[in-house]
């Protein structure tokens, strides 16, 4: 196994709903899939939203799972492949987006906020679209400015590290 895949095993942030908020199926994959998945199907088609009900610390189903899946590469998977950054910087950088992740959870438990979305994703871009119509910035509560912070500190380690954003 190479820096490559155990940097994917150690992070899992593509399929835990951090990234990405849902993945679409190739039409030839449909019916393999739709035995391991819940996939929603239109014009043959499907996708399933994150995170992956086969993600448990770890790809349940890595030998089988989607193709697109198995293609996809962040940037910070192919900057340890192209040793631009060292393994254990990568499992650093995924520490912290972690962690960045739990604190924007406990944060936005604490507030009185009405989220449509059950996908960390999804909950992440209502947010960015609601502090993006709050003017003027002063007019939000210290609470949500600490969330603003944190989910603009997780937006920018996503898109520096990982080339991928909200």
């Amino acid at each position: 196994m190479n820096d490559s895949t155990n940097i994917c095993l150690a992070c899992g942030c593509c399929c835990d709903g951090t990234m990405i908020g849902f993945v679409e199926v190739d039409s030839d994959e449909v019916p393999r899939l739709r035995e391991l998945l819940e996939l929603e199907e239109a014009n043959e088609r499907g996708f399933f939203m994150q995170p992956c009900k086969r993600f448990c610390d770890g790809c349940t189903i890595y030998e089988q799972r989607p193709k697109r899946c198995a293609s996809f590469q962040c940037g910070l998977l192919i900057a340890v492949e192209q040793k631009e950054i060292a393994f254990n910087a990568a499992v650093e950088i995924v520490k912290v987006v972690k962690q960045k992740r739990i604190d924007i959870e406990e944060k936005l438990a604490k507030l009185d906020l009405e989220l449509q979305s059950k996908s960390f994703y999804f909950k992440m871009v209502e947010l960015k679209n609601l502090f993006n119509r709050a003017t003027p910035e002063s007019s939000l509560l210290q609470g949500h400015q600490d969330l603003k912070s944190d989910l603009e500190q997780l937006d920018q380690l996503l898109s520096e590290k990982f080339n991928l954003s909200f």
